[in-house]
């Protein structure tokens, strides 16, 4: 298992299915030029796409206090942008399909760590930049898609055990990663979502999280902000005492308002107890 290894297998994966292809033309000239009759209807001729959307949007997690009922209304209510998120999300869980167990939680945990990642992001950075929040919440759902990619090589590989235990024991996330591979998962969604030809913006969002590109003080704006939210939540602490505050060393460095911060990733945090909760009872 090597970064070489990895590499050719990402680029030999399958373009995306039609219907998510299809959407991803009618988002290439910019969600501000959305054509949105359009899009509803390509989305709701694809009955399973159509669902799946709704069940992701409808999810206890995002915490919306009455049931979405459509497509139109999901676009209405939650913006161009997210519904994009959601169908990326969408055909990359249905062409990467990886047992996430190596990470120490199961795939809805799993599920829940990126849904918790977009929840955390819109609530948050909406309430300092709008415009910017509507960008990042779609990436923030699904900028953790290269840990499938690793999940599935790690699988085929005589490493599961080391890995496994190597991750457990690991302080620091994207170091150990970069010390095994040369690289991190967060480089390797950039490189996903470059094979795919998703929003340029993205790869070069995500190509700079964990190694020094040249950006402008835009684009450094949306990776600190990236860098908040994954330290925040991630499949080794979700919301943790620890976790909520090595965001918040991030939130003061960049300069904003470490208590607003703080007070919405508690809010998120209580609301996925609830989540939990809810689960257990069910069972």
């Amino acid at each position: 298992m090597t970064f070489k290894n990895i590499i050719t297998n990402l680029e030999s994966l399958p373009p995306l299915s039609n219907t998510p292809f299809v959407i991803q033309q009618i988002y290439s000239c910019g969600s501000q030029n959305i054509d949105i009759i359009r899009l509803v209807k390509v989305i709701e001729n694809d009955a399973v796409l159509a669902a799946n959307i709704l069940k992701m949007i409808n999810a206890p997690i995002y915490g919306f206090s009455r049931k979405i009922a459509s497509i139109s209304q999901a676009v209405t209510l939650f913006g161009t942008d997210m519904v994009y998120g959601l169908v990326l999300k969408y055909a990359i869980g249905e062409l990467l399909r990886a047992d996430t167990e190596i990470y120490g939680l199961d795939n809805k945990r799993f599920n829940d760590v990126c849904q918790l990642q977009s929840t955390l992001m819109m609530q948050w950075y909406s309430r300092v930049d709008l415009r910017h929040a509507q960008i990042m919440t779609p990436l923030a759902l699904i900028m953790e898609s290269g840990k499938l990619v690793l999940a599935n090589e790690v699988m085929k590989s005589s490493y599961i055990k080391k890995f496994t235990i190597g991750y457990k024991n690991a302080k620091n996330i994207t170091e150990y990663e970069h010390n095994l591979l040369g690289t991190t998962t967060y480089y390797l969604s950039a490189l996903l979502f470059e094979h795919w030809k998703f929003e340029p913006l993205y790869v070069e969002i995500l190509k700079g999280l964990d190694f020094e590109t040249e950006v402008s003080p835009k684009v450094k704006s949306y990776i600190d902000s990236i860098d908040v939210i994954r330290v925040a939540i991630n499949v080794k602490n979700i919301l943790t005492a620890d976790s909520i505050k090595d965001a918040c060393d991030i939130v003061e460095e960049i300069g904003l308002d470490v208590n607003d911060f703080k007070r919405i990733a508690l809010r998120v945090k209580e609301q996925y107890n609830k989540v939990l909760i809810n689960r257990l009872i069910q069972k």
